[in-house]
């Protein structure tokens, strides 16, 4: 999944993005509201970790803006400031978790977990299709009564591809939400990965299939 940071503090940034990119999620750290505002404006994120205290301006107000702008991108907010009223009023404001600093990196993943579940209205991490079942939360992809452990890449381009059979991703758009900006990177990963995944796939009624000028698409045959 891709995840925005938005958060000024150097070395707290750099850990979180350490341990989220350790299970293969790719983050894109904004340490301002101005370059958070870039990126939300050209990048489509599965979730924003969101630092209230801001060099140049408040979060609140940026989490404001998203949601009266209808993009309802699950967002954790991570404050100092632990007053019930405060908690309370970045929950109305549109938030849909919040952590206390000094944040413990366990309990994040876990709420990012569970906020994901909540906005996909399921508690289950596998998913199916024919004769295929995925686990996305250990990687491991089930065809037939084979069990294949997907490495990180192959794992996230699954994911993709997984939560939306049928519909067709071009290159640019799975290199956007596999790698972060700072990753120099060719369309022709996507090819590697792409290949890889249907050898895990050989033997099964499940196929990527190519189309031709557009991109690629998960289905059914």
């Amino acid at each position: 999944m891709r995840f925005l940071l938005i958060e000024d503090n150097a070395p707290l940034a750099a850990a979180v993005v350490d341990r989220l990119s350790l299970d293969g999620h790719v983050v894109d750290h904004a340490g301002d509201l101005e370059t958070a505002r870039d990126y939300v404006a050209t990048t489509s994120y599965d979730m924003i970790l969101l630092d209230i205290m801001l060099p140049d301006g408040d979060g609140s107000s940026f989490l404001t803006h998203l949601r009266l702008t209808e993009n309802r991108t699950p967002t954790i907010v991570l404050t100092a400031r632990s007053e019930i009223s405060d908690r309370i009023s970045l929950l109305d404001l549109g938030a849909d978790d919040y952590m206390v600093k000094p944040i413990d990196f366990a309990e994040l993943e876990a709420r990012c977990r569970a906020v994901l579940r909540r906005r996909g209205s399921s508690a289950s991490s596998v998913l199916s299709l024919g004769a295929i079942r995925f686990d996305s939360a250990s990687g491991v992809l089930h065809v037939g009564a084979a069990a294949t452990q997907l490495r990180t890449r192959e794992l996230r381009l699954f994911e993709v591809l997984i939560n939306a059979p049928g519909m067709i991703f071009s290159k640019p758009a799975l290199v956007d939400r596999l790698f972060s900006y700072d990753e120099e990177v060719s369309e022709n990963a996507i090819e590697v990965y792409v290949a890889r995944l249907r050898k895990h796939l050989a033997g099964s009624d499940v196929t990527i299939t190519t189309v031709r000028g557009l991109g690629y698409k998960l289905e059914q045959t």
